[in-house]
């Protein structure tokens, strides 16, 4: 594989996966998940052994110990060959930090990973070139003898900046294109490239710690900001207060702002009215999935970089099949790149044939099993599966229950019958609370917005 941390991240993906999945044998509470597997660190990938770090000899032990199977199986379905999987403790020697990531999560890019993300490495096409032009009017602008930040002017150039589309379509490495070319060309700016989420863990860690006033001096003082995944502060009052103050301070001060979203920012439910009309002030350009000759030459050009010999056969076979998302096709090259390297086998169609419907059904959504949907209601109302089970008539054990009730019918299409069957209630009330749950939504914007959400999670998880 082209980076240990990529590949880390696949693991992830994959461990994330099974979270609450009881058909497998390999199922894993979120709060298992979360405790003991993403909090490791990937470290390196040596003789077919992988080296992940943990914090302490605590997490590591409990994690080798309960996990090391689900870990040994995630890392082989990643790479498609046997990996033997080492725990370590962190030291500071293993862990080092740049300054202005320090606070991303374990699977975050390698230096490797960010130097192949540049305006020449991406592939032009139909689908991504007025989004890929209106970031390199961004990152020219820059161009120009400056001596300072102040030197800039913002009237010549498109801010804020957001691109939008589906996960692995290219975002990412726009937002990072930007980043190194203006770093490279003017080390005196200060650049700060965040993802959404890590925004909120910073955010979470400030005031846990009482040190919010160092949050503020190091994104209200950014010359350039880049923030991936914009739409996971939505809903989240305290963290949509802190970025409406940062944008405003930036735009103001005349600072460039780049923002990446899985959707138009204007259909990003539950992001408070005053941020989105922000987010109007600038330009948006959309991401598409890539045509045909445009995934031909993401296959050929990632097959170079690794140094990979593919026929024509192979190549047109990845792109034929391969059709809406770039790490996949990324992803596959790689894919056959290890198995070339470790068993010495030549690419061939088989091969790829092989290696494309591994990727394809380790990227499928998991199965919606009525399980994970009343998992899906309870963390969203912040109430457990025994409560919606139960005759409690809490107001927000009642609610739950009550969406649980239309999101069975909506998604899995139940009958009465079988929702009351589920829940162990008498199927009778089943359409009562299902119709209760309709009127609600069509006069509550806030109810229908977090019932969209379950919906969408389920869908995509």
């Amino acid at each position: 594989m082209n980076s240990f941390n990529e590949v880390f991240e696949e693991v992830l993906k994959y461990c994330y996966r099974l979270v609450n999945d009881k058909t497998t044998g390999r199922g894993i509470s979120e709060s298992g998940y979360n405790r003991w597997i993403k909090v490791l660190k990937p470290y390196k990938l040596e003789n077919n052994t992988a080296y992940l770090l943990a914090d302490t000899e605590f997490v590591k032990d409990t994690t080798t110990q309960a996990y090391g199977d689900l870990l040994n199986a995630a890392f082989e379905e990643v790479m498609g060959f046997p990996i033997e999987v080492k725990i370590m403790v962190s030291t500071k020697e293993e862990e080092v930090k740049d300054e202005r990531t320090v606070n991303v999560q374990p699977a975050d890019f390698s230096e490797e990973a960010k130097d192949s993300y540049t305006f020449e490495n991406f592939i032009k096409g139909s689908s991504n070139e007025l989004a890929y032009a209106f970031c390199k009017a961004v990152a020219d602008k820059y161009d120009k003898e400056i001596k300072s930040a102040e030197d800039i002017d913002p009237n010549k150039v498109f801010n804020p900046l957001i691109i939008y589309g589906d996960s692995g379509l290219g975002k990412t490495h726009l937002m990072k294109a930007i980043e190194n070319e203006v770093s490279r060309n003017h080390p005196e700016l200060k650049i700060i490239y965040t993802t959404g989420e890590s925004f909120i863990n910073e955010l979470v860690r400030a005031l846990e710690y009482k040190d919010t006033i160092s949050f503020h001096e190091k994104y209200r003082n950014a010359d350039l900001l880049l923030v991936d995944d914009i739409q996971t502060i939505a809903g989240k009052e305290r963290m949509q207060e802190e970025f409406f103050h940062t944008f405003n301070d930036l735009y103001n001060a005349g600072k460039q702002i780049v923002l990446t979203s899985d959707v138009l920012p204007t259909k990003i439910t539950k992001l408070q009215d005053r941020i989105a009309t922000r987010l109007s002030l600038g330009v948006q350009a959309d991401v598409m999935p890539p045509d045909f000759e445009t995934r031909m030459a993401i296959v050929n050009r990632k097959a170079e970089g690794l140094d990979l010999k593919l026929s024509d056969s192979v190549t047109r076979l990845i792109a034929e099949k391969i059709k809406a998302n770039i790490r996949q096709l990324e992803g596959t090259v790689k894919k056959i790149k290890a198995l070339t390297t470790f068993t010495n086998e030549s690419p061939s169609v088989s091969m790829a044939q092989r290696v494309i419907k591994e990727v394809m059904i380790s990227n499928q959504p998991s199965e919606i099993t009525v399980d994970r949907i009343i998992s899906e209601v309870a963390n969203s109302f912040d109430v457990t599966v025994e409560d919606i089970k139960s005759n409690h008539r809490h107001s927000n054990i009642s609610i739950a229950r009550k969406i649980t009730i239309y999101v069975l019918k909506e998604v899995k299409g139940m009958t009465y019958t079988q929702i009351g069957a589920a829940l162990n209630k008498n199927h009778s009330t089943m359409t009562i609370h299902y119709r209760d749950v309709e009127n609600m939504l069509r006069n509550n914007k806030e109810m229908k917005d977090t019932v969209n959400d379950i919906i969408k999670n389920l869908k995509e998880k």
